[in-house]
């Protein structure tokens, strides 16, 4: 690995913005920012310094807020989809505008790179500029009716108060995804934040606010997670739900939902494979893991679990690997040139370190990596482990950290059973040159979405989602609006038959 880097200057976030106003310590609340004497310690997992405190909130609050979303809806869905889409243009304007204050903010308390933060920032404002302009293209249908004197009229109207509850990994992009249909939609939303990174979901509250969203369609939440989520699973007004994050959790909000059958949408775990075959081109492969794999330190849903590598290019893959992980820089996400920041929490770390042990005893070889970094903290050496056994806690289970197990494989059957011995099903990588393969395999592995010799695959244009245990529903894309909206049919009669 490269130098490891630390930030020594831990000014307070507030002194490093050109906004200030931009970092609210408040909830937000039918258009008012609330307090409270009870109050949550947020920390940077760089340092463990505390950045500041939010309201601990409960659930008489967030009946308050749905409340207030349920009153404000009415006008919102009433103005016409090229309004919504106005306002919603001025919010992505001011995302842009404040780019670097979001992105420190989101660095500050989620840990990672400045960089890469920008770009989180980024890719949040895109779902705006997305769901701005196709709020304008929800439309209807006439179908052809089989009986004179009658017409079809298919509608498609907002589905209501939505909550959003939203993972710290990706605190801006997260919250954006969601709330961006649901609101060009004509729906209000009650979003909780994680408590970790509450900060980016409140200063994109003040943005909407300065867009012109009306008072009480961005309601912002903080607090103990499940009285929130038992008030928006439970709340007859809340007729969507949508949530990112363990499949567990995820299975609980969706028993919880059943009695008030909500609509759902649920991005839930993953266990992605990143399937490399002999005649791949092994520096695109390369470059490819290393985006699947490090981005966010490995903390993400979509991020590579396990190579899958065919005998044949296995050891050159695993020798450009162990090269380019000696190019990584670790260390606090505000310092010039690091690549890999730190863990979330404590907790995290010990799930990682506790799961490359686990492989290593079952005769997996350490080839960089394998332990606590010498920063210590939340930061885990990024780890390279080859000839890893499938009977291995990390082939089953999701990582959530800078480690890269790899598999061998022998036959393209043998590598597409290996990609699907699973329960979760989010995404997939391989790498061929071979457009037949490419097909074929691509078909057959059983996840939402395939990257195909490619190693990043989120944009707000396609859709997002997983199959089996990995959720319900899509984000993104035309789809996207589409789990905001309910379809009516509407029987025209007694229009009368010409004589």
């Amino acid at each position: 690995m490269a130098d490891a880097l630390h930030m020594t200057n831990d000014r307070p976030v507030r002194d490093r913005l050109a906004d200030p106003t931009l970092f609210r310590e408040a909830a937000l609340i039918g258009g008012t920012w609330i307090e409270s004497e009870k109050r949550i310690p947020v920390t940077n997992p760089a340092t463990s310094a505390v950045i500041g405190h939010i309201p601990a909130l409960g659930q008489a609050d967030t009946t308050h807020a749905i409340n207030a979303a349920a009153a404000a809806m009415p006008a919102w869905a009433a103005l016409s989809a090229a309004e919504r889409g106005a306002t919603l243009r001025q919010l992505f304007d001011l995302m842009r505008a404040n780019r670097e204050d979001l992105a420190i903010i989101m660095t500050a308390e989620q840990g990672k790179p400045l960089t890469e933060a920008r770009g989180e920032i980024d890719y949040a404002a895109s779902f705006i500029a997305w769901f701005a302009e196709e709020a304008t293209r929800v439309g209807g249908d006439i179908i052809p009716s089989p009986t004179p004197g009658r017409r079809i009229l298919v509608m498609r109207q907002p589905v209501g108060v939505f909550g959003a509850i939203t993972p710290w990994n990706f605190p801006a992009a997260m919250i954006t995804r969601k709330a961006g249909p649901g609101w060009a939609a004509g729906c209000a939303a009650v979003i909780r934040p994680a408590s970790q990174t509450p900060f980016s979901a409140l200063a994109l509250g003040v943005l909407a606010e300065r867009a012109g969203l009306p008072p009480g369609l961005c309601n912002i939440i903080t607090g103990d997670p499940e009285p929130i989520a038992a008030e928006l699973t439970g709340n007859p007004l809340v007729r969507k739900l949508s949530f990112t994050g363990s499949t567990a959790i995820g299975a609980r909000l969706l028993a919880q939902c059943a009695p008030g059958v909500k609509k759902t949408s649920m991005e839930l775990g993953g266990n992605a494979p990143f399937v490399v075959f002999d005649d791949a081109d092994l520096d695109a492969a390369v470059e490819g893991a290393m985006a699947a794999k490090f981005r966010n330190t490995g903390q993400a849903c979509t991020a590579a679990n396990r190579f899958i590598v065919q005998a044949g290019i296995h050891d050159r893959f695993v020798a450009a690997m162990a090269t380019r992980l000696d190019g990584l820089v670790v260390g606090d996400g505000f310092t010039d040139k690091v690549t890999i920041g730190p863990l979330i929490e404590p907790r995290a770390l010990e799930k990682v370190d506790a799961l490359v042990q686990d492989a290593i005893t079952r005769g997996a070889r350490l080839v960089r990596g394998g332990g606590l970094h010498p920063l210590g903290g939340n930061f885990y050496a990024p780890t390279l482990l080859a000839d890893v056994p499938v009977d291995a806690r990390v082939f089953g289970e999701e990582i959530f950290g800078p480690v890269a197990p790899v598999f061998r494989f022998e036959h393209e059957a043998e590598a597409i059973a290996l990609a699907n011995a699973t329960e979760y099903g989010l995404a997939a990588y391989l790498y061929t040159t071979d457009l037949g393969r490419a097909f074929r395999v691509a078909e057959a592995i059983e996840a939402g979405m395939v990257g195909v010799n490619e190693g990043i695959i989120s944009t707000a244009v396609a859709p997002f989602g997983g199959v089996k245990a990995s959720g319900l529903g899509r984000e993104g894309s035309r789809q996207g609006i589409e789990e905001y909206l309910e379809m009516k049919y509407v029987a025209l009669g007694g229009l009368g038959v010409q004589g």
